[in-house]
């Protein structure tokens, strides 16, 4: 069991670096913004400074009652207003009349910086004349070799001028909630499609039902899609396989039937040699000539198993090189000539002269072949087999037709299934293992190519497919 979700984890982490950003956001503008208000006062100050000194500077010698007379008349509630000789002896003081014993300020941090730098101020620092805090504000001017030195009271006033203002930090914790609600809906969308992949595939690996409620609804996003088709996937993967073990379990039961046949008929034949040594040599031999021709039908149809073995388990190992598909077909037309003769059924082959593809030589032979063997043996007798060819940019379309009796409509569609005959007996009489059309329809497959069977109009049954002109495996 997880204490926390990936989902839960991702939202925590997301909103821990979020608050860490607003706090350090925050405490930057503050920083800043209190910068700010801190160069404005004491550039008011300043200013204050220089416009006394002009002022001064007109009065020629000055005098504490000139002094206390300017201040007067231009006075800023709270102000006051110092004046310091270059060595640091306070020579006016708005608040201190008697000056006698007030100590040197050549040390004040303002001061000092006034005179290396021009200008200079010092924050909160408590008066030796008032009680309280001041904020200081002192200018030099070298040419009449004093300081002006302003300050006001580190009150209520001040502090409320000097403090930042609240509406950005309001403005950043609305975001940083309205950003957490956005985050938490998407995480909580996110948690649900997680939460029910981890259910899919826990069931999943216990082979248990997915069909429940849990798993029906996804949330609306990309990723409750992308969760949807997985299980769509999986469902039809084990339907797909459900049915492949159908299949499997059907082919079994009709590979051991027709294995039975043939090996009941040696088996009987045998038996029945064993049984009787009087037998004469005639009967004797007639009995061997059916057990071999059973052999042959049994050995044919584990041939054929094993190739359908081979197209269903391995197909991209068979090995693909140039084939001469009209060249086959004459090869073929010449090993059934002599069975073609005796059923007096005639082959007609449209092929071109050369006609090459890339393909495997024993699956493109296969394909002919038992589609031939298919005519000769239900075609009827006098019929005409005849084969013609098409191409286009990257596949050749064969018709492989005869005019025989054809085959009822309603069997049509099942031609191609493994075992599957139209008629059982006559089949089965004739020799045929049953797995002749499948063969060929897996190696039209194997070859990039459909096949379909239809009834010709005139009659009789014709086969229609594709090959590939190159391997596009």
């Amino acid at each position: 069991m997880y204490n926390l979700t990936v989902g839960k984890r991702l939202f925590w982490s997301v909103l821990s670096l979020f608050t860490i950003f607003a706090v350090l956001f925050i405490a930057f503008h503050q920083v800043r913004e209190n910068e700010y208000r801190i160069s404005m006062l004491n550039l008011k100050l300043q200013d204050y400074n220089v416009r006394m000194h002009e002022t001064l500077h007109y009065m020629g010698r000055l005098d504490d009652k000139k002094l206390a007379d300017y201040v007067t008349r231009h006075d800023i509630p709270g102000l006051r207003v110092t004046m310091i000789t270059r060595d640091g002896k306070v020579f006016f003081d708005s608040e201190t009349p008697n000056r006698t014993g007030m100590e040197s300020h050549a040390r004040r941090p303002e001061v000092r910086d006034a005179i290396k730098n021009g200008s200079g101020y010092d924050i909160n620092r408590k008066s030796t004349v008032r009680e309280g805090d001041y904020f200081y504000s002192a200018t030099y001017f070298p040419d009449d070799k004093y300081i002006i030195r302003s300050a006001l009271p580190y009150d209520n006033n001040l502090t409320d001028s000097l403090q930042a203002d609240l509406h950005y930090i309001w403005f950043t914790v609305i975001m940083v909630a309205l950003l957490t609600f956005v985050l938490y809906r998407f995480i909580s969308r996110l948690d649900d499609n997680i939460t029910k992949l981890r259910i899919f595939a826990r069931r999943a690996d216990h082979n248990e039902s997915l069909d429940t409620e849990d798993l029906i609804e996804f949330p609306a996003d990309e990723l409750g899609e992308i969760s949807e088709h997985i299980i769509k996937i999986y469902k039809r993967l084990q339907h797909t396989k459900e049915e492949q073990n159908v299949l499997k379990r059907q082919l079994t039961q009709n590979i051991a039937h027709e294995l039975k046949t043939p090996v009941a008929s040696i088996q009987g034949y045998l038996e029945t040699i064993i049984g009787n040594p009087g037998m004469n040599e005639d009967t004797k031999k007639q009995f061997l000539d059916r057990c071999y021709a059973q052999s042959q039908r049994l050995a044919s149809l584990l041939t054929d198993i094993s190739t359908l073995n081979r197209l269903d388990d391995a197909p991209e190992l068979m090995p693909f090189e140039e084939v001469d598909i009209a060249k086959t077909v004459s090869q073929i037309m010449k090993e059934t000539a002599l069975e073609m003769e005796h059923r007096h059924m005639t082959f007609v082959n449209q092929l071109p002269p050369a006609l090459v593809v890339q393909g495997n030589p024993s699956m493109i032979y296969s394909i002919f072949r038992n589609l031939t063997d298919n005519a000769i043996s239900y075609a009827g007798d006098g019929t005409t087999v005849t084969l013609s060819a098409r191409q286009d940019a990257g596949k050749w379309h064969f018709t492989f037709s005869d005019n025989g009796v054809g085959v009822p409509h309603e069997h049509l569609g099942r031609l191609f299934e493994r075992f599957y005959r139209v008629d059982k007996g006559r089949s089965r009489k004739l020799g045929g293992t049953g797995l002749g059309l499948a063969i060929v329809k897996n190696a039209v497959i194997l070859h990039g190519g459909t096949i379909s069977a239809a009834n010709n109009m005139e009659g009789g049954l014709r086969f229609e497919f594709s090959i590939n002109k190159t391997n596009k495996s």
